[in-house]
């Protein structure tokens, strides 16, 4: 296995963090196993954790890839799993999904103000990720009342249980609010696994923009698809992770969250046409309301249970 090491490119901007999304540029090449873990909120969460740990009882442990990319709810749990604290949050989730009102302290609350109402709608309805479209989103978030930046980290603090960066194979994702830059969080960046992670989480309007370095960033998954698999393109093998590629008839048909219907399986395709060789895995079924959802979670947790037993010698042979 080659050494695993965090993402450098030749021309980064000045504070190394901004990398242009570019399926081409074989940011991936050489790398025997990439693993993606995207966004989807508590509710994914509580399914990635669980699938990870269900995988992990079974011998197959996905926190020996030679690169880790986490986005949101993904940004969580890559992290939780390079920190080797899997089968950990997941007892503490087992233990959380019988209490929803204490599991919903890291949900945020429903009454919210007409600034966060503003920037929520952005994000929601958006149907691309053009520039202008990622900056009017993020000069929103940045103006929305939400709670301050430093209870997100500390709550997000208390689940992670650690701030030491845990691998260099551990690439979290967010974009500049302000730019509108798609952002590459690693092992270099200089700042705490929480922070980042909060960043990676912070959706529009639910929780404020996070300070990483001189900028402030937001949500990973603002950046059209929120999987940046061009981060893997190029490697030998991934393993993909999403909420959904999209096609599920009973989600919206005109897209949103900037995604455009299909981009998520043309975004799958282009890994693969660039000779990456993809293993692709989603919920079974997703309620788009409920991802925040602190009463969901024990349908997430059987949902992910039942998948990953299925797919676990697939995936035994994938990874070997």
């Amino acid at each position: 296995m080659a050494p695993t090491r965090s993402l450098v490119i030749d021309d980064p901007s000045p504070d190394g963090l901004a990398v242009p999304r570019d399926m081409s540029a074989g940011y991936g090449d050489g790398l025997p196993v990439g693993l993606c873990l995207g966004g989807g909120g508590l509710w994914f969460v509580a399914w990635q954790v669980t699938y990870l740990n269900e995988l992990l009882g079974a011998g197959v442990d996905l926190s020996g890839a030679d690169r880790v990319v986490g986005t949101s709810a993904g940004s969580i749990v890559s992290s939780v799993l390079e920190a080797g604290n899997i089968k950990r949050l997941h007892g503490e989730l087992r233990v959380l999904a019988r209490i929803p009102k204490l599991l919903g302290v890291l949900a945020p609350a429903s009454n919210f103000s007409p600034s966060q109402e503003r920037a929520q709608e952005m994000f929601w309805s958006a149907t691309d990720a053009d520039p202008d479209t990622v900056r009017a989103i993020g000069h929103a978030a940045l103006n929305a009342d939400t709670p301050s930046a430093a209870t997100m980290r500390r709550n997000l603090g208390a689940v992670l249980a650690f701030r030491r960066w845990p691998s260099p194979a551990l690439h979290l994702s967010a974009v500049d609010a302000y730019t509108g830059e798609r952002l590459v969080l690693t092992d270099r960046t200089g700042v705490s696994v929480p922070r980042a992670a909060a960043a990676s989480s912070a959706v529009p309007g639910l929780f404020p923009p996070q300070q990483i370095l001189d900028r402030r960033a937001m949500d990973g998954g603002l950046a059209g698809t929120g999987l940046h698999l061009d981060l893997l393109a190029g490697a030998r093998r991934a393993v993909v992770v999403q909420l959904t590629d999209g096609t599920d008839p009973d989600l919206p048909s005109q897209g949103g969250m900037t995604q455009s219907p299909g981009d998520a399986v043309a975004e799958l395709e282009a890994l693969e046409a660039s000779g990456t060789k993809v293993f692709s895995r989603m919920p079974e079924k997703v309620d788009i309301e409920r991802l925040m959802d602190p009463t969901a979670v024990p349908d997430a947790i059987a949902m992910a249970e039942r998948q990953a037993r299925a797919d676990v010698e697939e995936l035994r042979t994938f990874v070997a």
